[in-house]
């Protein structure tokens, strides 16, 4: 009996379905036309003109700034956390704390957004960049966790007792063997905290402040005002970073774990 093709049909109408629009968008990035609905030749004066535009410049500052802070943040507290919970598996306590750690990766945007201003308006802190990090830093931070937790499942902590053993002391052994052997683990969930940190627009709308516009605030305000063709030039460049660092997560998560010499 030869096996039904239905499945691979509908995996492949899905696929297309999901990324005809995005093609379609790449290339309206390169239409001289300032309307998608006709071709008038190939250009990249979208580009060129993206270049000259100051406030995106600026809100490109804005989010860099905000993506690498919640990315390093994430990457010390994720891996800590990932540590508790491996060490410490097993009991009610801990089960406590991954449901917390787990909660942010299936919680709404919105409700999270909402939250946190709340939270910062209850605590009279003045929204801005600060803000704005401090919100990333509670969703990246799941996610780097999960990564390295992931990574410490096949980890074989035996490396760690013989380096003991040798004589090097716990912070050594930390720097010169535990470190370097989950580099490739924290790296990735850092990669993929910094993705959805630069991509992220609920959450920073609800708790930017005035002079913290980032540039998915700035994408949204360009779409009511009315600019389509700028919009996807630089949406084409956050597709390319985007799908960078995650092939490049997934190549960092392949990798085999590696002691420092």
């Amino acid at each position: 009996m030869k096996p039904s093709r239905v499945p691979m049909i509908v995996t492949w109408a899905v696929i297309l379905f999901f990324y005809l629009p995005i093609v379609i968008l790449v290339a309206n990035s390169f239409n001289s036309s300032r309307f998608g609905g006709s071709w008038e030749s190939t250009s990249l004066k979208w580009y060129i003109r993206l270049m000259q535009e100051d406030d995106i410049w600026h809100a490109l500052q804005n989010t860099l700034f905000i993506a690498l802070s919640a990315t390093l943040v994430s990457m010390v507290l994720g891996t800590s956390a990932a540590f508790a919970l491996h060490r410490f598996a097993g009991s009610r306590l801990q089960k406590l704390h991954y449901s917390i750690i787990y909660t942010p990766l299936v919680l709404p945007e919105i409700l999270m957004g909402l939250s946190m201003l709340l939270f910062f308006v209850a605590l009279k802190v003045q929204l801005g960049l600060v803000t704005i990090a401090i919100a990333h830093v509670t969703f990246c931070l799941s996610y780097v966790a999960m990564t390295v937790l992931a990574r410490l499942q096949d980890f074989d902590f035996a490396i760690v007792e013989a380096a003991q053993d040798l004589g090097a002391g716990w912070w050594t052994t930390v720097w010169r063997v535990l470190l370097p052997m989950l580099a490739p683990g924290i790296l990735a969930g850092g990669l993929l905290a910094f993705t959805l940190s630069i991509d992220d627009f609920v959450i920073s709308f609800f708790v930017a402040g005035p002079g913290s516009t980032t540039l998915p605030i700035k994408i949204y305000s360009m779409i009511k005002y009315g600019a389509p063709p700028l919009i996807n030039a630089l949406s084409t460049i956050l597709l390319v970073i985007t799908f960078t660092c995650v092939i490049v997560s997934q190549y960092l998560t392949q990798q085999e774990p590696k002691a420092a010499k």
